[in-house]
């Protein structure tokens, strides 16, 4: 029988060599991960009061940090709210201060997504809000002097927009004055509330109605 060449058998004894190098380094890395594990979970056994005392420390400080961000936003809130008592403070507002005012007044009675939307290319939109029945509001504010009035274009742009634009249910337009004839009959017709100075005075001190009630 003939016997198998000399390099046939140097490379069979090789490639067993390699197998056997190979299971050698499997076996070691795997006794490694698992003398490690167990490691791992005699400390974790050893150290758990520990990591549980840590975990229920750092409970407790961010319990503590969102009561006082909560606390801090209520008071700011409320010293807001204060400030709009008076029907003095509006006069004295910016329009963008004016809208953010009314926004305010919004979250005090209840509403909720409440956002301020005014500004360019706002289509007489200033405040969107959902009231606490969830009808969906739009607020078009108008800062004005006692002697100018809000007109008839002022209240139809808003007639325009809030139902098909922003899918509101209903408009309010409110004014730190007071609407013509032909505004304040336009929008008793359409539906539009008028929240003139007086019923924002009304509504500022919280003896009148909220106008979307």
């Amino acid at each position: 029988m003939a016997r198998r060449p000399a390099r046939r058998r140097r490379r069979s004894a090789a490639r067993r060599a390699q197998a056997r190098h190979h299971g050698i380094v499997l076996f070691t890395l795997t006794t490694a991960a698992v003398i490690l594990a167990v490691l791992l979970l005699d400390w974790l056994l050893h150290h758990l009061l520990l990591l549980l005392g840590l975990l229920a420390a750092a409970l407790a400080v961010a319990v503590l940090v969102v009561r006082g961000r909560v606390a801090a936003s209520r008071r700011e809130h409320e010293g807001q709210v204060a400030q709009l008592r008076h029907i003095g403070a509006f006069q004295s507002m910016s329009p963008k201060e004016f809208e953010h005012a009314l926004a305010v007044l919004c979250r005090r009675d209840g509403c909720t997504e409440v956002t301020v939307v005014g500004g360019a290319g706002d289509l007489a939109a200033d405040v969107l809000a959902t009231t606490p029945a969830g009808q969906r509001i739009l607020i078009q504010a108008k800062r004005y002097g006692p002697k100018t009035l809000v007109g008839s274009q002022d209240v139809q742009k808003v007639n325009g927009t809030y139902r098909d634009v922003h899918r509101c249910d209903l408009a309010l337009v409110v004014t730190t004055s007071t609407f013509t004839k032909a505004a304040a009959a336009f929008c008793a017709q359409v539906g539009i509330r008028a929240v003139d100075r007086r019923a924002l005075a009304l509504w500022a001190e919280g003896t009148g109605r909220p106008p979307w009630g």
